[in-house]
């Protein structure tokens, strides 16, 4: 009986203590809805000091650009009172800010239901309206390459009356990227993110701005950031992962050209400058690189078009210029090669290696403009001597003026030229001055020039060619009498 009378008590006792408990809480929830919905309460019972309050607290979270909250509580306002048009025509201002146009539209229209005729809400709305419709023609634009256009609605209407409108801001970084303002896309994306720090777009895009200065750490940064907010995001892990790749190409490349292995170099080279043909900063160092590789391959003519890639990148590149002016100098166009290399040298003067390479290519083309007594001669400049002389006696006989009476003048000519390359070629000493570029061409010719047919006084040469003439002619030319004489 005493065990069944303890039993019914604890019961008892238990069920007052729920019941406490419960009145507590109904309460405490109670007190806490008063507190919260009082300015609302307040404004909806005509009480104008707390309605100015909460419309404070709105436009002090518009100041520091917390919508949101803004859009809260002015939600919560219209719930408590349907007929505030104050909170109508705020919440209709935010919505246009943040250009969330429908739904600002809608509210504008509330409010004119209560307030018709209000001028303020009838020109927002046609500002609104204006913003709309730039918004939607800067997209169209920037689909269709205009992008100085697009940025001036984006610039000189959206965000005019829609300041907070983040479509139109992540549409203007975009615009800025389109158009290589990469710093000016960094500085908006900068803004976007001091807001949203976890913006993934922005991230992505001013990761790119980055990119395209080729200044790929912080790029870099920024997308592995964007990946630990969401790793599977496809923009961010193909903007990742292509940066990678470019440089561990970049740097297989330079590997390869300091262990020697210069032809998988400009394979690399050239894997590396296609995988993003617009990214100049990086590319302009890509080229140059192949052309320096293949001026050390000889490759002159691909090497004058790397080089000329680097230049018309960054027109001031001056080792970009003194390559280039190396690979004329293969390809053999000698005031070309003089022209960029003594631009190198202007502007840096006291580079002795841009001055040796310029002294060369002026000697090349000095040597140019000067007979090629090889090419006359038919001989390559490695010729022995003994090739040298078949070649002189088969020419003279060929081009003797005796032998050529229908066209003696051109003979002559010929005839004077040709004995002019062997009184180079044939003397070791000559042959040897001429090869190193020296100005011998009018040496041992009696000043006045080589003339084997006369013409009064002077010298007297004699070319004697043992056996006479191959060709039947015996002891030489009549008048020879077993050699081959010129009187001049």
């Amino acid at each position: 009986m005493l065990k069944s009378f303890s039993l019914s008590w604890a019961f008892n006792s238990l069920a007052w203590r729920g019941l406490v408990y419960a009145f507590f809480i109904l309460n405490f929830v109670l007190v806490c809805q008063l507190l919260l919905l009082q300015p609302l309460v307040s404004a909806v019972d005509g009480k104008q000091g707390n309605a100015a309050e909460l419309f404070e607290r709105v436009s002090q979270s518009i100041k520091v650009k917390r919508y949101s909250e803004a859009l809260n509580d002015l939600n919560s306002a219209i719930e408590a009172d349907p007929a505030l048009s104050e909170a109508y025509i705020r919440q209709a201002s935010v919505l246009r800010q943040l250009c969330r146009y429908k739904e600002s539209e809608k509210s504008y229209k509330k409010f004119l239901e209560l307030k018709p005729g209000n001028s303020v809400a009838e020109k927002e709305l046609s500002q609104l309206h204006q913003a709309q419709s730039a918004l939607e023609t800067a997209f169209s634009l920037f689909d269709s390459g205009d992008y100085t256009k697009a940025l001036e609605f984006v610039d000189k209407v959206v965000l005019v009356f829609s300041p907070a409108c983040s479509k139109a801001k992540l549409l203007k970084v975009k615009l800025l990227l389109a158009a290589k303002d990469y710093s000016s896309a960094i500085s908006e994306t900068g803004y976007i993110l001091k807001e949203d720090e976890n913006n993934l777009e922005a991230l992505l895009l001013r990761g790119r701005s980055y990119y395209y200065l080729a200044d790929h750490d912080v790029a870099q940064r920024h997308y592995q950031k964007g990946l630990r907010l969401d790793p599977e995001h496809s923009e961010l892990k193909k903007a990742y992962f292509g940066l990678k790749n470019l440089l561990k190409k970049t740097k297989s490349a330079e590997d390869n050209v300091n262990k020697g292995k210069l032809r998988l170099a400009v394979e690399d080279y050239k894997a590396a400058l296609a995988l993003d043909p617009n990214h100049l900063a990086h590319n302009v160092h890509l080229h140059l690189g192949l052309c320096k590789v293949l001026v050390k391959l000889g490759r002159g003519k691909d090497a004058l078009n790397s080089c000329s890639e680097a230049l018309n990148i960054d027109e001031e590149l001056l080792e970009a210029l003194v390559q280039r002016g190396e690979a004329k100098l293969l390809t053999e166009d000698w005031e070309g090669a003089v022209e960029d290399l003594k631009s190198a040298a202007q502007k840096s003067p006291q580079d002795m290696n841009i001055r040796e390479a310029l002294m060369r290519a002026e000697k090349a083309l000095k040597m140019s403009k000067r007979k090629d007594w090889y090419k006359i001669l038919g001989v390559s400049a490695t010729a022995s001597v003994a090739e040298i002389k078949r070649a002189y006696k088969k020419l003279a006989l060929q081009w003797h003026p005796d032998k050529n009476v229908d066209n003696r003048e051109e003979a002559e000519a010929k005839f004077r030229e040709i004995a002019a390359a062997y009184e180079i070629l044939g003397d070791e000493e000559k042959r040897s001055r001429y090869d190193r570029g020296e100005d011998i061409e009018d040496m041992g010719m009696g000043g006045g020039g080589f003339n084997p047919f006369g013409g009064g006084g002077g010298q007297h040469f004699t070319f004697t060619f043992e056996g006479g003439f191959p060709g039947g002619f015996g002891g030489g030319f009549p008048g020879g009498g077993g050699g081959f004489g010129f009187n001049f």
